[in-house]
């Protein structure tokens, strides 16, 4: 860990955990190196390493306490937590992205609410409570630094008829909270079990209290508005409760299933809290008209072409709007993007559409300003993220090559389902820096010209696999085959399209490596079990026969069978100081699992490394980044330490810089000697030293 500025004690915890167990934290001022990249503007990126965003959720947070609301996009896919401080600067989109602040958010599932129940100035934070298909409630209890604490656990109730129950909401519906009634306390609304009324989860804390501080509910009414949503597709039927006839509909298909999104604003000014509604398997948003009283609400009206005909909202699927001031100018704008539980059928690169108020707060007009806001200034490939770092032109330096699973082309309804089509690449960022100060350009973004082919989950591995002395390419992809591109003079054709008749299944993650150290490139292939397949080179360097001898290497398998049947297993092995070779494998639920006792050991069990002496010796590695994870190692910059790019299903990359003792942000299990973990990494402005004391783990 370099420190660039000077070291500055912030704050000293002692906490005893129990007779045997220590824990001394300090927080210090510290600087992390950022690689930079440079994109297809031909100008640097902003924020290159913030990891990509998929299916996005904003919410407003004071991180460093200065005043000035900040932002925190989080993303559903992989329940990520991405940081940016805003700078303030009036009438200007300002953020820096500071990933350190995510450590001190708590963690989150699928959704997100930013609210201040308590209307003590600190937003708190409502998100899903898995298992309980209900809400959990953090409350933001921050005095020097950033801090939560827990006030509802497992789920939060609601006094319905006759007593308290879980007010209902799924992982795949966003749930609308604000003051509803205009009385200074947080009201809820969401749809009800079965999916066509809103119920109205009505604060009873002034009524009760006087006060806002309490999280007390009542179920008033199950029809909020007095209208209902078709339970067979998004039709919206006004002036009912009943659901026995329609005066104005919504064409659109039938078959509706669970998933709707709600933001509550003021629309027109007449101090009512109208509707922008989002549904499942659709890309627009309704805004739904309140032409009713604070007490009882009444939807009079729609606009199904939301916030204009020309500039309407178009997001598969189930776009979620956030109401934010952005650009600092004290009007809320507009921010929106999928929801849709399902990955595979949402829009993934230019998925945060960014429409700025040239209106008033409680009557705004919106201009679509931009439909990759943050995305366009960081590294995102759409859906997947799978880098390589190999040095492609033989320059000494290490290039960055980035397969995906594929970028959103268009979706379309088959026997009333949405269905979505996506095509993969290869992206080439050649290494145009020093080997002390790396620097990434784009070079090439159809790298082999494999667009064309109508690939999914491209994954590169790469060797002179024919012995001509030129660099060939072996492409994984979501077949589970390998396509073996030879490489003539720089001009990439498909010389076999199942290489050696490999298929592994699905979503072959190749990588060539000598494993058992004989001189010659063995494969090693990664698939959608979560297992290893190992394909011994029995050949020559110039000849090579791949001969399988198992699909359990390691006796190793990535998946979570608590979640998944499938694990997504992306191994990469390296070498470390000592030529000792380690493993690390990314899955699908995001997790980076390292394993040691390798050479020598080629048919036993791999072991998690137990140790933090060496570079990269982690153990059961829980260093979760996101959904479908991938990482690539390599001496990309001086100090000689390893550093570690890792990709996730974001279509976006995180850059780790190594350091001598531990690679920062791996969660480590620790013995009975005391050792010392640094976190996070990358950092800013300051950075966690913790140091275990006796039998503790971190």
């Amino acid at each position: 860990m370099q420190f660039l500025k000077p070291y500055k004690i912030y704050r000293l915890h002692l906490l005893i955990l129990t007779m045997f167990l220590g824990f001394l934290s300090l927080v210090l001022t510290a600087g992390a190196q950022e690689i930079e990249v440079t994109g297809e503007s031909r100008s640097p990126f902003t924020y290159p390493w913030a990891g990509g965003m998929n299916s996005m959720q904003f919410g407003e947070l004071d991180m460093n306490l200065d005043g000035i609301k900040d932002l925190v996009a989080f993303d559903r896919e992989g329940d990520r937590k991405i940081c940016f401080i805003n700078n303030g600067t009036p009438n200007t989109i300002d953020y820096s992205f500071r990933p350190e602040y995510a450590e001190n958010i708590p963690e989150l599932y699928k959704w997100a609410i930013f609210a201040d129940y308590n209307m003590d100035g600190k937003n708190d934070i409502f998100t899903y409570s898995p298992g309980y298909a209900s809400m959990m409630v953090y409350k933001n209890i921050s005095d020097q630094v950033l801090k939560f604490e827990r006030v509802v656990y497992p789920y939060l109730t609601s006094y319905q008829g006759s007593g308290y129950v879980n007010i209902y909401v799924t992982y795949a519906d966003y749930p609308g909270i604000t003051d509803v009634d205009n009385d200074g306390d947080l009201d809820i609304l969401t749809f009800w079990g079965l999916g066509s009324f809103v119920e109205m989860h009505q604060n009873m804390s002034m009524e009760k209290y006087g006060i806002p501080d309490s999280l007390d509910y009542e179920q008033v009414t199950f029809c909020w508005g007095h209208f209902a949503e078709s339970d067979e597709s998004n039709v919206i039927y006004l002036d009912t409760c009943l659901m026995k006839s329609h005066q104005e509909e919504i064409p659109g298909r039938d078959l509706r299933h669970t998933g709707s999104t709600f933001l509550m604003l003021d629309l027109d000014a007449d101090n009512n809290k109208d509707l922008l509604l989002g549904d499942v398997d659709y890309p627009n948003i309704f805004a739904l008209y309140n032409g009713g009283t604070i007490d009882e609400a009444y939807i009079t009206s729609f606009d199904t072409v939301f916030p204009s005909v020309e500039e309407n909202v178009q997001l598969f699927s189930m776009p979620a709007a956030a109401y934010i001031d952005v650009n600092n100018d004290e009007k809320k704008d507009l921010l929106v993007s999928p929801f849709d539980p399902n990955p595979f059928i949402s829009n993934g690169k230019e998925s945060v559409w960014l429409y700025l108020n040239e209106g008033e707060n409680n009557q705004p007009v919106f201009e679509l300003y931009t439909e990759d806001f943050l995305q366009a200034d960081m590294i995102d490939l759409g859906s997947g993220a799978y880098p390589v770092l190999f040095d492609w032109d033989h320059d000494g330096l290490d290039d960055l090559f980035v397969g995906n699973y594929g970028e959103y082309q268009y979706s379309y309804y088959e026997n009333y389902f949405l269905r979505s089509v996506f095509r993969s690449r290869l992206a080439y960022y050649k290494n145009t820096g020093t080997t002390e100060n790396p620097q990434f350009e784009l070079y090439d973004n159809n790298f082999a010209g494999l667009w064309s082919k109508n690939l999914l989950g491209i994954f590169p591995a790469f060797a002179d696999l024919n012995g001509d002395g030129t660099t060939d390419l072996l492409v994984g992809n979501e077949k589970g085959t390998l396509i073996f591109m030879r490489n003539d003079g720089g001009n990439f054709s498909v010389s076999e399209e199942q290489y050696f008749n490999i298929d592994v299944g699905e979503y072959s993650t190749p990588q060539l490596f000598d494993l058992d150290k004989d001189g010659l490139k063995d494969l090693l292939i990664g698939e959608k079990g979560g297992n290893i397949n190992y394909y011994r080179n029995t050949g020559t360097s110039s000849q090579p026969e791949f001969s399988f001898i198992t699909d359990s290497l390691g006796k190793i398998n990535v998946t979570d069978p608590m979640i998944s049947y499938n694990g997504y297993s992306t191994p990469w092995f390296f070498e470390d100081a000592q030529n000792n070779t380690r493993l690390v494998v990314g899955s699908e639920q995001g997790f980076l699992f390292c394993f040691d006792g390798i050479d020598g050991n080629l048919d036993g069990l791999f072991t998690p490394a137990n140790d933090l002496h060496e570079l990269l010796d982690t153990t059961d590695v829980s260093f979760d980044r996101g959904y479908r994870t991938s990482a690539t190692l390599a001496h990309i910059s001086g100090g000689g330490y390893l550093k570690m790019i890792a990709g996730n299903f974001s279509g976006g990359l995180e850059y780790f810089n190594g350091s001598a003792e531990v690679l920062p942000g791996i969660i480590q299990y620790v013995s009975n000697n005391g050792n010392v973990n640094i976190y996070p990494n990358p950092a800013d402005d300051f950075v966690h030293i913790s140091v275990s004391i006796g039998r503790i783990r971190t």
